[in-house]
């Protein structure tokens, strides 16, 4: 309970902060952001420091991003190559521009200037994920973590070519409940935080490393589907071998960073007690 209080009581001050923070925000004002960049897999990383003018309010990374992009030239006036990054819908849903910034993972989409940088020469970081290859500057690969949904069968199987009619009913409980998790976009923020998940450039490992905190919670997600549970025992067959739910060390970063607010823990704690029933029907079905 203490660790749960202070984590919100962080949370409520950061939140104050940037609301302080966006009413003294001034327009046309510049600030420094400073980049950790790579030219590609297997090259060093550099740093690189532009000047961004804020012009309006409401400018978000991507804006930030796209302003550098224009005039790629570095605070010593050096003229180098535009920024790459990855990013889709804007307006996070598509979870495609997962970063950390000012040390925190997020998406950028919804990181606002004035939050963070609200006086003249204030200063941001930008670096691409560390639990992912890196494709280019702060575009990261995350085959590894659609691999791992597909490990858990994240999705409801056909069960038919035509209409069967209405599907299942479910109670409004049940169903406030898997909103929740159905609002998962796939970003990477919870593998970002947890001490678990690590990079593994050896894909002959994904299946026996640390499958993560979102593969856990849409296999609950299905398991609670009335059609979609007809895979349960093969997602907790999944779940309970090298690499799952038990390997979790309940560090519980990854509720914290979570964009969406998903409960991540409580999803971790319902597997790992299928798993230990399921452990219990292997046993006796021999």
């Amino acid at each position: 309970m203490i660790s749960t209080y202070a984590s919100d009581s962080a949370n409520a001050a950061a939140s104050a902060q940037r609301m302080a923070n966006r009413k003294i925000a001034k327009q046309g004002r510049t600030i420094r952001v400073k980049i950790k960049r790579c030219d590609g897999p297997g090259k060093a990383s550099r740093w690189e420091t532009f000047n961004v003018s804020v012009s309006e309010r409401g400018m978000n990374i991507i804006s930030v991003l796209q302003q550098i992009a224009a005039n790629p030239t570095t605070v010593e006036g050096k003229p180098t190559t535009p920024v790459v990054w990855d990013s889709g819908c804007l307006e996070e849903v598509c979870g495609s521009c997962t970063m950390v910034i000012n040390g925190k993972v997020r998406q950028s989409c919804s990181c606002l200037v004035d939050d963070y940088a609200p006086a003249e020469g204030d200063e941001m970081s930008l670096e691409p994920m560390s639990k992912f290859p890196i494709v280019r500057d702060l575009w990261v690969d995350r085959e590894r973590l659609f691999h791992n949904l597909k490990r858990v069968k994240a999705w409801v199987p056909i069960d038919g070519t035509y209409s069967l009619g209405a599907g299942p009913r479910e109670t409004s409980a049940k169903q406030e409940t898997r909103y929740d998790l159905s609002q998962c976009m796939s970003c990477g923020c919870c593998l970002e935080a947890c001490p678990q998940f690590n990079i593994e450039p050896d894909k002959s490992q994904w299946d026996t490393s640390f499958i993560g905190a979102h593969a856990i919670s849409q296999a609950r997600l299905f398991n609670e589907h009335e059609t979609g549970k007809q895979l349960k025992a093969e997602r907790l067959e999944v779940l309970m071998g090298p690499g799952g739910v038990n390997d979790c060390g309940n560090a519980q970063n990854c509720v914290k960073v979570c964009p969406k607010h998903i409960p991540l823990t409580e999803s971790i704690a319902a597997v790992g007690r299928a798993v230990t029933i399921q452990s219990v029907v292997n046993f006796f079905r021999g």
